[in-house]
C-alpha cells in the first residue's frame, strides 16, 4: 500500500471515530445521522464547486455501484439499530464487524486483486483485534462468545450487517476506479440521504426530527464536515488501494475511538481495549508493509 494511500485511511479512520463520538452523544441516534448528511451537504457543494476536477454525469455502471453502495449503507445502519436494540453490544459489535473476512474474499474473487503474505497476516490480526475489543478477557472461548446463539434474531441482523456492507465496499471500489471519487462520494451521500429520508417520514421520528435539531444542533453542524472529510478521504484512499487492504486499515478508528472514551468520555477500560487496539495498530503496520 502506497504511503499516499495509507495516510487518506488512517485519516480517515480518525475522522469516523470522531463522528462517530458524537453520534454517540447524541438523543436520538437515527435521526442524528439524518441531519449529519444534511450538514454535510453544505461543504460537501462547496468543495465540487472548486474541485480541480473535471465533471461528468455518471454513466449506468457508477449509478448502479452508486445505487448499490447507498442501500448497503443504509441498510448496514437499519440492521445494526435492529440488533443493538435486542442484542449486547460486546456480541453484536464484533459481528458487524464481519465484513472485513468477506471484503478481501470479494476482492480476490471479484476484482482480482492479490494479496501478499505479510498482508494477509495483517488483515487477520486486524480481525483479531476487532474481535478482542468487546471482550472481557483474551480467551478463545470469549472470540467464540458472539456466534453461539445463532437462533438470535439480533446475531442474525448483525452478521447480515457484516455482509451486506462487503457488498457496499466492493461497489465503492468498482465505483471509485472509474468515476472520479470526490464526485461519486457526492452522489452516493446524495443517495443515502433520500434513503434516510424516507425512512424518517414514518409517522414515530416526526416529532424527533426538531427536537434533535434544537438539543444537539452544535454537535449536528461539527458532525457535517467530520463524516465529509471521513467519506471523501477513505474513497480517495480507496481509489489507490486494493480494497482488501483498505477496509481493515480503517479499523484503526477503532483505537482511536478507545482513546477518545478514556480520555475524553471518560469511560472504563481495561486491559484487553488496550491490547485489541495495538494489535489493530500492528495489523495495519502489516499491511502498509504488505
Amino acid at each position: 500500500m502506497s504511503n499516499l494511500a495509507f495516510a487518506l485511511i488512517i485519516f480517515s479512520a480518525v475522522m469516523h471515530a470522531a463522528w462517530n463520538t458524537l453520534v454517540k452523544q447524541s438523543r436520538h441516534k437515527t435521526v442524528f445521522i439524518w441531519w449529519m448528511f444534511i450538514a454535510s451537504m453544505f461543504p460537501f457543494t462547496a468543495i465540487i464547486t472548486v474541485v480541480n476536477e473535471p465533471f461528468h454525469w455518471p454513466g449506468p455502471h457508477t449509478l448502479a455501484m452508486i445505487s448499490i453502495g447507498s442501500v448497503s449503507f443504509v441498510l448496514y445502519h437499519l440492521l445494526n439499530g435492529r440488533a443493538y436494540r435486542d442484542g449486547d453490544l460486546s456480541i453484536i459489535y464484533p459481528l458487524s464487524q464481519t465484513s472485513m473476512v468477506y471484503v478481501p474474499i470479494w476482492g480476490v474473487l471479484l476484482l482480482k486483486e492479490r494479496l501478499s503474505p505479510v498482508g494477509i497476516c495483517g488483515i487477520l490480526l486486524v480481525i483479531f483485534g476487532t474481535f478482542c475489543v468487546q471482550m472481557q478477557r483474551l480467551s478463545l472461548a470469549e472470540v467464540a462468545r458472539p456466534f453461539r446463539d445463532l437462533k438470535s434474531s439480533a446475531v442474525r441482523a448483525a452478521l447480515l450487517a457484516g455482509f451486506i456492507y462487503s457488498i457496499g465496499s466492493i461497489a465503492e471500489k468498482t465505483g471509485v476506479r472509474d468515476y472520479p471519487p470526490v464526485f461519486f462520494t457526492y452522489f452516493l451521500v446524495i443517495a443515502m440521504l433520500s434513503l434516510m429520508t424516507l425512512n424518517l417520514c414514518r409517522p414515530k421520528y416526526r416529532a424527533l426530527i426538531a427536537e434533535e435539531w434544537r438539543t444537539n444542533w452544535r454537535l449536528i453542524l461539527w458532525s457535517g464536515p467530520t463524516v465529509m472529510l471521513s467519506f471523501l478521504s477513505f474513497r480517495y484512499g480507496l481509489n489507490l488501494a486494493r480494497v482488501g487492504y483498505a477496509v481493515p486499515v480503517r479499523q484503526v478508528s477503532i483505537m482511536v475511538g478507545v482513546l477518545i472514551g478514556i480520555f475524553f468520555l471518560r469511560e472504563s477500560f481495561g486491559k484487553v481495549r488496550l491490547i485489541a487496539a495495538a494489535l489493530i495498530v500492528a495489523g495495519a503496520a502489516m499491511i502498509k508493509l504488505g
